[in-house]
């Protein structure tokens, strides 16, 4: 049997990081599981850079002007975007338009991972494997 594969979404990866009390149980039993892999996609780094630096996330100055250090002290592994990622994302139905979403989802998918996430907007998507 494989090892257990986890997929941060934006959010998680932010509340992991700032030890935030909107982190379920449930995920950070998971996430601290140390027979399990954590992977964090660049979509979340972009997504969280690039809204701190739009003045969308102002509470998370830290994780975003030290992303890396906190991706490494998380020992998460990074999921590199493949073009196969790009043309799932590009190509499932979903009323859900949220570009950074639909790659996390299509990662999830394709690299048979459960997504770590509190987001409703997953809901629609039965074939997702989530955990919250």
């Amino acid at each position: 049997m494989g090892t257990v594969k986890y997929l941060l979404d934006t959010h998680t990866f932010l509340w992991v990081a700032l030890d935030d009390s909107k982190l379920s149980d449930t995920a950070k039993k998971a996430i601290s599981d140390k027979n399990v892999d954590i992977f964090v996609s660049p979509v979340t780094a972009y997504e969280i850079l690039n809204k701190h630096r739009t003045g969308k996330l102002p509470d998370y100055m830290y994780v975003a002007e030290n992303f890396h250090e906190v991706f490494y002290k998380l020992a998460a592994n990074e999921l590199l975007i493949s073009i196969e990622h790009f043309h799932y994302a590009a190509k499932f139905e979903w009323s859900h338009r949220d570009p950074f979403d639909r790659m996390l989802a299509a990662q999830a998918k394709i690299e048979n991972m459960t997504l770590i996430t509190n987001d409703p907007a997953f809901n629609d998507l039965l074939w997702l494997s989530r955990l919250w």
